[in-house]
């Protein structure tokens, strides 16, 4: 079985989903960031970024501070998980949520309104200054970007990081497509999750993709180590550990 006749780039779907399109938004973009985070707890979504975040802190020493920038976040509710392993294990982990719109960094401060530990901040990623924070996180964004970028915003994910980067995303596979357009369509009527959650599956990642993504960042001469795992249910994750200046 496959996939709907998407147009594709090395196997990944190339259309642009409507998050993509920043014209648009208000009320139903709040909306469909209220329906992702249900879509998130149905498949399990924090437990990849959970996994990525504890590997690269213990690979870094397993600081008792932390900082993170979550890039591209929505309303940012995969880091829950994070701040209660930190609660737990007495690590000082403090998040700063970051969001090109509006409509995400408003869902995120109602979210996290009164938590401490959390910052919300309106910012493109490549606005951010170099050394931003310890850990650059993001989940489900990388996929937004084609082939040809991939290599540039992981670069600056890089870049804005001290220790590395987790990069949590979505398998790209008929079942997980099957599944994703079944649930998306029995939990909401909402158009951008209608149309964007199984278009994001489509635009997902396979193995052989975090392989070709690492050989283009290893001729971009970028000190760094990639190294990926597959995680229920249909997630990978990416931790790339600096091992120099990039």
């Amino acid at each position: 079985m496959s996939m709907p006749g998407f147009k594709r780039l090395n196997g990944r779907a190339v259309e642009e989903e409507y998050m993509d399109d920043f014209s648009t938004g208000g009320d139903e973009l709040l909306e469909a960031l209220r329906h992702l985070r249900r879509l998130n707890r149905i498949f399990g979504a924090s437990s990849p970024s959970l996994y990525g975040f504890k590997r690269l802190w213990r690979q870094s020493g397993r600081p008792d501070r932390v900082s993170v920038l979550d890039i591209g976040a929505g309303s940012g509710d995969v880091n829950r998980r994070i701040l209660r392993w930190a609660a737990r294990n007495g690590v000082d982990v403090r998040i700063t949520l970051v969001d090109i719109t509006e409509e995400a960094c408003e869902e995120a401060r109602n979210l996290y309104q009164g938590e401490p530990n959390i910052t919300v901040r309106r910012c493109d990623l490549f606005d951010l200054p170099e050394g931003s924070a310890d850990i650059v996180m993001s989940s489900q964004f990388l996929h937004h970007f084609d082939d040809v970028r991939l290599p540039e915003v992981v670069g600056q994910m890089l870049k804005a990081s001290r220790l590395g980067v987790v990069i949590s995303d979505i398998h790209r596979h008929w079942i997980s497509w099957s599944a994703v357009w079944v649930v998306a369509h029995l939990v909401s009527d909402n158009r951008y999750i209608r149309h964007d959650g199984p278009l994001s599956v489509a635009k997902g990642f396979k193995s052989s993709d975090w392989i070709r993504l690492r050989q283009r960042l290893q001729e971009r001469d970028i000190q760094a180590d990639l190294l990926y795992s597959w995680k229920p249910l249909f997630r990978y994750v990416a931790v790339v550990h600096k091992t120099g200046k990039v």
